[in-house]
């Protein structure tokens, strides 16, 4: 069953002046035109190369599938060394798939599979306390980077490999590191060959941000006993959907479109609020996919615009007490999306214990199923009141294959978007400047000019520090 988008809630019809007309869709026909068309010919010329993931990761799948079943039986963990999209999807794939506690459960229990850490951090404390936690030696290590010239990546890779040198030897090293990266450029992909490192590919166009459905994802995923194919299966039922270019049957399209008129409304910050903790760390990754994609100085056509809209990640029912507040009453500019589901994989019944009191005797007899749908009803129907703009994604249930439908959906939705907004949903030249700037405090051959821009920048005044 394919997850659905409700967006009611987004109308004037429902929440009154905030609202988005009929006539404002309408008015966006000819931008509509461009942006179906941009993305259909980007397609046919390969700019797109992640819309085919679903299709032409099949033999890829083949060779993750024996592979993890090589080596799971003789390693505890899998650990990812990555950063950005190398890190959050691999995580917010396995919170949604496996049990909340994988890690805490014994490996019988996590049928025979190991368990899964995501070192995305330079925090020296992080490094030290997980391998005072961790046995190195027990431990299979994906080092993930296209470049291979991540500095928080590969500083983690190069401080691994010296334990793991120093413990088993370089032969027995090479069987505890696996690498993802290029095919043909950047570092890993030398240092793999060159050192004789078991290595997977990342298909040269797909982005980080979009590379989940490739072995960034999908071989974490397969080492926590999640079904890869049933991801891309997924991913290819939404592309099917997707592939429309009916605005109105094509939910991807209506969500960026939405987005997009509450942005020229003054809507710059968009809220993901999913009702079930399996979705959580889904948030997480699109939060990264939404900024970094949209997040832009310059139009296609170099004029400077300043574009884009700010992710922030919630959590019902929690953050009812901690953030509703601010969301129906605090200022006119935020769209929330609620993220739900049809049906739980497990039941809880609240017992009838304190029937006497009716402050609490109500819940008696209900289940924790019907008090979170509940709460994500009366989230929404106080939004709504309140005349906020919010939609509700919801899936039937999470599965491997909504995951994968979920996963697809966002990452069209976030080119149209880009498409809507006429700017390069693809690069992300912000994040290389402070990349760019780490390398040249620190020395690296190439970046001498950026060194003596940094130089020559006007120091901080002491007066302004108390």
């Amino acid at each position: 069953m394919k997850i659905r988008l409700d967006y009611n809630n987004m109308l004037h019809e429902k929440i009154g002046a905030q609202g988005i007309t009929q006539k404002m869709i309408d008015d966006l026909a000819p931008q509509i035109e461009k942006a179906n068309k941009a993305m259909t010919d980007k397609r046919a010329k390969g700019e797109m190369a992640w819309r085919e993931l679903p299709y032409n990761q099949a033999d890829v799948c083949k060779i993750i599938t024996n592979y993890t079943n090589e080596l799971k039986d003789e390693i505890d963990a899998f650990v990812v060394l990555g950063i950005g999209g190398s890190a959050l999807g691999p995580l917010a794939v396995q919170q949604a798939l496996n049990h909340p506690y994988y890690n805490e459960r014994n490996k019988e229990a996590r049928g025979g599979y190991p368990k899964l850490y995501v070192l995305d951090n330079v925090d020296p404390e992080k490094l030290v306390y997980f391998l005072e936690t961790v046995d190195p030696v027990k431990c299979l290590f994906n080092v993930i980077s296209k470049s291979g010239s991540t500095s928080e990546t590969m500083s983690q890779f190069m401080i691994i490999k010296e334990i793991l040198e120093e413990k088993l030897g370089k032969e027995g090293a090479m069987r505890r590191i696996v690498c993802t990266t290029d095919a043909v450029s950047g570092n890993l992909i030398t240092i793999a060959k060159t050192e004789g490192y078991k290595y997977f590919i990342v298909p040269s166009a797909v982005g980080g941000r979009f590379s989940e459905l490739t072995p960034v994802g999908l071989l974490p995923a397969a080492f926590c006993g999640i079904d890869i194919y049933a991801l891309l299966e997924g991913a290819a039922m939404m592309d099917d959907i997707c592939k429309l270019n009916d605005i109105n049957k094509n939910p991807a399209y209506m969500f960026a479109l939405l987005h997009y008129l509450g942005m020229k409304q003054g809507k710059n910050i968009t809220v993901m609020m999913p009702y079930a903790d399996a979705l959580k760390y889904m948030s997480d990754w699109f939060a990264q996919l939404w900024a970094e994609s949209l997040g832009k100085k310059y139009d296609l056509d170099g004029n400077i615009v300043n574009v884009g809209q700010t992710p922030v990640k919630a959590l019902g029912a929690t953050d009812q007490h901690s953030q509703v507040q601010l969301y129906a009453e605090g200022p006119f500019d935020k769209i929330v999306v609620l993220m739900g589901v049809d049906e739980y994989k497990e039941t809880i019944t609240i017992p009838k214990t304190y029937s006497d009191m009716p402050s609490l005797g109500f819940l008696g007899g209900v289940t924790h199923n019907e008090l979170i749908k509940t709460m994500q009803a009366a989230t929404e129907y106080a939004l709504t009141k309140a005349g906020r703009m919010n939609m509700t994604i919801t899936l039937p249930r999470v599965t491997t294959n909504a995951i994968g439908q979920l996963i697809y959906f966002f990452e069209v939705a976030t080119a149209y978007a880009g498409e809507l907004l006429n700017i390069n949903a693809f690069d992300q030249p912000g994040v290389e400047e402070g990349k760019n700037a780490t390398y040249a405090m620190f020395g690296r051959p190439g970046y001498e000019e950026k060194k003596a821009e940094l130089d020559a920048a006007p120091k901080k005044d002491p007066k302004y520090v108390i």
